[in-house]
């Protein structure tokens, strides 16, 4: 075993009872200096007073190795032979060793040590066969016949990485299932829509023609119960000018009336209840009636070739009033008919007789 240089005789040298009892002579008191202190190469030797304890290279070695292992991340592939533990032969330490654990019961440390010399290759081999500690492989990892300890927390790394991307391939997925989900629900949405506007379009147009069909029925119902307070000035005619029709004939350049041909002496009409306002000659009209109605509506009856009714004489509906003729400015018999409002304007006479209900 090897040990630092003696030191030199020290000057003064205590009695046994000094030092508790210890023989004396059995060590001397050593002053280091730097070349006694200089560390060996491969042994460090540290030393400590009142009786501290020196630890070898290969006590620091444990601790490394047991971090090491404790990690997860390195395993013991080769080494070197261990190294002989060096101890101060000092008084005291060896009750302190004593109660230090066997090295060789320290986890991964135990195959390290060896008291023949002549077994550090075989040790040596050993460590480098196995790993130096079991500490970061799961029951998975050794499953899977990975005992290597940076072997699996390579895996477990790729493992994770693998996981990762399903992840991100299982968002990407979900987000394209939910965008067309989105897309179906807004197709549809929109479908709804539309066949909802169809139908309210629809039902819109059916009550619009329900409607219609109402308000002609109500105009029928009007019309017809008009047309039994209401009668066709003449009968056996032939309709031969009507309201606005151009021509040299008339001194306005356009009719004003509505002209029934028929043979002469046929029998005028009342078109409706009222009283005679006008009978007589009427210039180029010739022989003219003019029959005022309740609402203040006049209808002229002109050309007549005689008059059977006189100024202020209440008629009724279908009364004979006069029998048609040409006098006046005609070129043949025939009645001509004017309808004029209450205010004096001309309107046309077959669309006042057809909102009566008649149809001349």
């Amino acid at each position: 075993m090897a040990s630092n240089r003696p030191a030199p005789q020290a000057p003064y040298v205590p009695n046994d009872d000094d030092f508790g009892g210890y023989d004396q002579d059995s060590w001397e008191e050593w002053n280091p200096t730097e070349e006694s202190i200089r560390p060996v190469r491969g042994r460090h030797r540290v030393h400590k007073k009142g009786g501290g304890l020196a630890r070898s290279s290969t006590v620091l070695g444990v601790g490394v190795i047991a971090a090491v292992g404790a990690g997860g991340i390195a395993t013991a592939q080769g080494g070197k032979p261990p190294v002989a533990i060096s101890m101060p032969d000092l008084p005291g330490v060896g009750a302190v060793a004593d109660s230090l654990p066997d090295a060789k019961s320290l986890p991964g440390v135990g195959s390290l040590m060896s008291d023949d010399s002549s077994d550090s290759s075989d040790a040596s081999a050993r460590t480098a066969a196995a790993p130096l500690t079991a500490a970061g492989v799961s029951t998975t990892d050794a499953e899977q016949g990975t005992t290597d300890a940076g072997e699996a927390l390579r895996s477990r790394i790729m493992k994770q990485a693998e996981n990762q991307q399903h992840q991100a391939d299982d968002a990407v997925r979900a987000e394209a299932e939910q965008a067309a989900a989105k897309k179906a629900a807004e197709e549809a949405a929109a479908q709804q829509k539309a066949a909802e506007k169809d139908v309210a379009a629809k039902a819109a147009a059916k009550k619009k023609k329900e409607e219609a069909a109402r308000k002609a029925k109500a105009e029928a119902e009007r019309l017809a119960k008009l047309a039994k307070s209401y009668v066709i000035p003449t009968s056996s005619y032939t309709l031969t000018s009507h309201f606005g029709d151009s021509g040299s004939m008339w001194s306005s350049g356009h009719h004003t009336g509505l002209d029934f041909a028929a043979p002469t002496g046929t029998p005028l009409k009342a078109v409706h209840t009222g009283t005679v306002k006008e009978a007589g000659w009427a210039g180029a009209y010739g022989y003219r009636t003019v029959l005022e109605l309740e609402d203040g509506t006049e209808i002229w009856y002109c050309h007549q070739s005689s008059l059977n009714v006189s100024a202020g004489q209440k008629v009724s509906t279908g009364d004979v009033i006069g029998r048609v003729g040409a006098t006046g400015n005609v070129t043949g018999p025939h009645l001509h008919m004017e309808v004029h409002t209450a205010d004096g304007t001309g309107i046309d006479p077959l669309g006042w007789l057809q909102g009566k209900g008649l149809n001349p």
